[in-house]
């Protein structure tokens, strides 16, 4: 989550007013992230309405150039499916007319689409607990089950060719300005995930960005999945490798913790049991996982406006993480 673009009192307000949700009260930019402009946004309430008491927050969303707006129905009934499934998901919040989002004009005249979504309690945290992390792993493998309904599906837009193509945007030049090795590191591992990636293994859609500070937690309880804006059909173990990935390993991505992996794949066993070739495939689609997040941190780092509101994130963190996952010593822990 970011805000790239800026709206003005006047302009939250009349937007606000189209869900029906109260007047507006506050409208706070949130920081995190490099995919969306987002704000933390309080009401009135709608009088009334269960749901939408004094005080009222949700989240608002202006999706910028990663999201395609064509994909929105699909995220947005992707959410309301899973909280109707009983995940801790957030509902849409409609329009007056019906609609899940709305399209508007930004202050460069551009039009944007935006969403209101319900607010959800909890925190994100930053140094989890093996209890946390058993507790994510439940609620990922729940998604993985609720989704066996859901009709539609969607391409990754951000898969191994996907990953190739955004190192070769940021050229040799740009990657060294990150780390001299990095070129070399990265394409080789390519290479190696062309030549080994599994496409035998069940598929579905997926979260495809489960990192901390996309759940929501009360002590040990996740009262809230977020963020479902990279959600994709595409193989279910690799959402529990990228999981895997941003659960397991410190900021840095130097120090990799065993008893955060061991609960995490125990809780999500305990709902959602992988199969042989599933486990067996772990090793190569955590190779992956870290580079899809070399590869976009990579390209963000060389291409995001300075003048940004948003915390750009260090792509050598994922490529430690990927040299973790191809040392063959490491291979064991999904065993």
């Amino acid at each position: 989550m970011a805000v790239y673009t800026h709206l003005g009192a006047e302009a939250l307000g009349d937007l606000i007013c189209a869900f029906d949700v109260g007047d507006l009260v506050s409208a706070k930019g949130i920081a995190e992230g490099v995919s969306n402009s987002n704000w933390l946004i309080e009401t009135t309430g709608k009088p009334g309405a269960d749901n939408q008491p004094a005080g009222a927050r949700f989240i608002l969303t202006m999706f910028e150039g990663r999201t395609e707006v064509a994909d929105l129905p699909f995220f947005l009934g992707l959410l309301d499916h899973l909280a109707d499934a009983g995940c801790p998901v957030p509902h849409t919040i409609h329009d007056r007319d019906g609609a899940s989002f709305r399209t508007i004009s930004g202050p460069d005249g551009e039009a944007k689409a935006v969403t209101l979504i319900e607010f959800l309690p909890g925190v994100s945290v930053s140094l989890p607990t093996a209890a946390q992390a058993h507790a994510v792993g439940i609620a990922l493998a729940q998604v993985h089950k609720a989704v066996a309904d859901y009709g539609p599906g969607r391409a990754n837009t951000l898969s191994l060719p996907d990953w190739r193509a955004l190192l070769e945007a940021c050229g040799e030049d740009g990657l060294a300005t990150i780390d001299p090795a990095l070129a070399a590191t990265v394409g080789a591992e390519l290479d190696f995930l062309d030549a080994h990636w599994p496409h035998a293994l069940p598929r579905g859609v997926i979260h495809a960005d489960l990192f901390p500070d996309n759940v929501l937690m009360l002590g040990d309880k996740v009262t809230g999945l977020i963020d479902f804006y990279f959600a994709c059909t595409d193989i279910v173990a690799y959402d529990v490798a990228v999981t895997h990935a941003a659960w397991c390993f410190d900021n840095t991505g130097r120090n990799f913790n065993p008893a955060i992996s061991a609960a995490l794949l125990a809780g999500y066993e305990t709902v959602r049991p992988l199969s042989k070739a599933e486990r067996e495939a772990l090793p190569v689609l955590a190779r992956g996982a870290a580079m899809r997040f070399l590869s976009t941190r990579a390209y963000d780092w060389i291409n995001t406006p300075q003048d940004a509101l948003v915390v750009r994130k260090d792509p050598l963190a994922y490529a430690r993480r990927l040299a973790f996952y191809a040392d063959p010593a490491n291979a064991a822990l999904f065993a």
